[in-house]
């Protein structure tokens, strides 16, 4: 009787050890959500960015963004120089591990040295930057 008993107890452990390895198997494992959000020279490397602009002079970088986060999100980019609006991207919508990379311009409207070019990423419609980079021009005439 008591060999009975624990072959039957052996053997629902087994059947719940073999149905955890399968639930664990199947279901997806949500890590960290986050979104690589990166600008890249015009070769499509992390150099070589557009240092020296004239005025109305269009300049040129590759945006790129992928999602990390276990869901379909809607992006939008808006791109300020020396804080004045320049141009808006968007929306982008990307799934899960999906990769977003285009050339992008700005096209700078007053002279100056050391302008802030700014790439704001908003997610889901937010009003508040999720992300930023910046990079740093002259604009001569």
């Amino acid at each position: 009787m008591l060999k009975k008993a624990l072959a039957v107890v052996l053997l629902l452990v087994m059947v719940a050890t073999i149905g955890a390895i399968v639930y664990l198997a199947v279901t997806p494992h949500i890590g960290e959500r986050f979104t690589e959000f990166y600008v890249l020279g015009m070769d499509g490397k992390a150099e070589d960015y557009p240092r020296e602009v004239k005025v109305g002079q269009e300049a040129k970088v590759i945006l790129g963004m992928v999602s990390h986060e276990y869901e379909n999100t809607s992006y939008d980019i808006e791109i300020t120089t020396d804080g004045l609006r320049n141009k808006e991207i968007g929306p982008i919508v990307l799934a899960n591990k999906e990769k977003w990379e285009k050339q992008v311009s700005f096209t700078p409207t007053s002279v100056g040295e050391n302008q802030k070019v700014e790439f704001l990423l908003y997610k889901n419609g937010q009003v508040e930057p999720y992300l930023s980079l910046r990079l740093w021009i002259d604009v001569k005439q």
